[in-house]
């Protein structure tokens, strides 16, 4: 799997965040569209408004964050080096998906939904979605401790035509929203798209698609960004943050400067495994830890599945934590045809794909899945953005629990409330993102 990464002007390779998605769909010179519902893009765009949020008792969520999760896990496993800091979305990945599957048929959309863990059928998939959504990011309005922006929206080939179902699922369950665009100055494009995403992510992701990655034969671009900012509900206190021992995997140390606290935190212990909880400001959302014992990090996170992970996070209860923690902070890149492909999203990315729910044609194919991400994790708090880039191209191929986090870590931002999992990771050496 080839992967990029950055830390601010110096390439590393130590981390993946998948925090925003963009999938990007490129297909040829707009053919004629099958007799039908189909809405040409430089004249029509998909009208129908958002759906209003449903209640999350309304919709099948809680199977759609079980799904979700599984996936996450899978794909960890997948994406998992040693070597290297690793720290993901995989909500992000799941909703862009989603949105790329909503043209899906036959074969392809079996596959799909199989390594995506969608038991959904279309009917409720997207509806679901949105009531996750909306949920997830309605409670920021107005607040000032966290924010937390999900936006989408479509780009279109001057030109091409689509099917109207296909354009209505995902402004009414997504609030995608159509904007034209000619492929074949490529360079305007690419500004348009990395603008918005830069907007949409205070900044955070300048250049999601690199040059080449668009040209005279896109048809159509899929963008989801995601932008995350909150303070700690018990922020660390910049005094007592100190120069500390980090264990690495090889047996090595690092020296780091460790943040440290005495609070009232979630934690849980169980053999091998201490997990703590750190809430986020006037939000249910939260950082959690999960520390395995010395020498048992591989086996503990290879070996980590959904069911387990979903037992320790029942564990976790309110207790008083004297906690100790590295500050971290990574940008990064990397692609994820490989990846998806091992978990059996295999006829997406060749001549078998089936993307007829776009425009009608078996002629779109995803050739590339591209990702870039940001994360700081500091003693007031956290901030993360990235977007992800499906290209598709049109043709045939105790009282008191003290925690030490001093080594190898995994970590993941989840919302308490519904169960969702924003964001997963891990950390094998902080000195890295110094």
């Amino acid at each position: 799997m080839k992967k990029q990464a950055w830390f601010g002007e110096a390439p590393v390779s130590q981390v993946v965040l998948i925090l925003a998605a963009v999938a990007v769909a490129v297909a040829g010179c707009a053919s004629p569209a099958p007799a039908g519902s189909v809405v040409k893009a430089d004249t029509v765009q998909s009208d129908m408004p958002r759906l209003p949020a449903p209640s999350l008792d309304e919709a099948p969520v809680q199977e759609l964050v079980e799904g979700n999760a599984a996936f996450a896990l899978d794909l960890y496993r997948v994406l998992f080096d040693r070597e290297e800091n690793l720290f993901y979305s995989p909500y992000s990945l799941s909703a862009v998906l989603a949105m790329t599957y909503a043209g899906a048929r036959g074969e392809t959309e079996r596959q799909m939904a199989e390594a995506l863990h969608y038991t959904l059928t279309q009917a409720q998939l997207h509806p679901a979605f949105n009531a996750l959504d909306l949920a997830l990011a309605s409670p920021a309005e107005g607040e000032q401790a966290y924010r937390l922006r999900i936006a989408n929206a479509l780009w279109s080939q001057q030109g091409h035509e689509f099917l109207a179902p296909f354009l209505d699922t995902l402004a009414q369950n997504y609030g995608a929203g159509l904007r034209v665009v000619d492929f074949h100055r490529a360079d305007e494009a690419l500004r348009g798209i990395n603008g918005w995403v830069g907007d949409q992510t205070e900044g955070k992701i300048e250049e999601l698609l690199p040059p080449g990655s668009v040209d005279d034969q896109t048809a159509l671009a899929l963008t989801n960004a995601v932008y995350f900012q909150a303070t700690w509900l018990h922020p660390f206190a910049d005094a007592m943050t100190h120069n500390g021992a980090f264990a690495l995997l090889d047996g090595r140390q690092v020296t780091v400067p460790l943040m440290e606290q005495v609070a009232m935190l979630g934690y849980s212990e169980r053999s091998g495994l201490q997990a703590v909880e750190l809430p986020y400001a006037e939000s249910t959302l939260a950082m959690v830890i999960l520390l395995p014992d010395a020498g048992t990090f591989e086996a503990f996170a290879q070996g980590l599945d959904a069911a387990e992970l979903h037992a320790i996070l029942g564990d976790i209860q309110p207790a008083d934590v004297r906690l100790a923690m590295p500050r971290f902070r990574f940008e990064a890149g990397f692609e994820l045809q490989e990846g998806l492909m091992e978990l059996g999203m295999v006829d997406a990315f060749g001549a078998g794909a089936d993307f007829s729910g776009m425009d009608g044609t078996r002629e779109l194919f995803i050739d590339e899945v591209y990702h870039k991400a940001f994360v700081d994790v500091d003693e007031a708090g956290t901030e993360a953005a990235a977007a992800s880039a499906v290209v598709m191209k049109r043709g045939r191929p105790a009282a008191e629990h003290e925690v030490q986090v001093n080594r190898p870590f995994l970590t993941l931002i989840r919302d308490t409330d519904t169960g969702a999992i924003l964001f997963l990771g891990h950390v094998v050496d902080p000195s890295l993102a110094q």
